[in-house]
């Protein structure tokens, strides 16, 4: 029979660097999981990502277990890893702080598609593009599906 679930953690945490201090402890704490045996297993997963940001959605069973999924890093921080910027526009509707070419867009699109709610390549790459616009990057270049 399946375990009942008592609840869902949602965490933003560096690749290899989770540890028991806040956001961490407080969070899992409150739902009673072992911190430090998620940090273990957080930080087994993700010791290939050192210092990448890793959304990580935690699930508490009723009986204190938990299970965990990993998922990529948010298009926002690859976009500036790709743009070479610290952050982004302050107001991306006038000020433009930065570009990416399509051919970066697409890489990263590929990268996020089993995170996102979409079937195609072409699609990801619209909703990667709408993300560089709204942190005030130019995508340069024509979209490869016309217009």
């Amino acid at each position: 029979m399946a375990k009942e679930v008592s609840g869902l953690i949602k965490l933003q945490i560096r690749g290899g660097a989770a540890n028991p201090a806040p956001p961490v402890g407080p969070a899992l704490g409150a739902k009673g999981v072992n911190i430090m045996e998620f940090c273990k297993q957080f930080n087994a997963r993700t010791q290939e990502k050192p210092g990448k940001i890793l959304p990580c959605v935690i699930t508490v069973f009723s009986d204190k277990s938990f299970d965990f999924v990993i998922k990529t890093p948010p298009a926002a921080v690859q976009l500036m890893e790709a743009a070479k910027l610290k952050k982004g526009s302050p107001e991306s509707n006038k000020i433009k702080v930065g570009s990416v070419t399509w051919d970066q867009v697409k890489t990263i699109a590929e990268d996020k598609m089993p995170d996102l709610n979409c079937f195609t390549v072409n699609s990801a790459m619209k909703m990667v593009a709408g993300t560089a616009r709204s942190m005030g990057l130019n995508v340069k270049g024509a979209p490869p599906w016309g217009k």
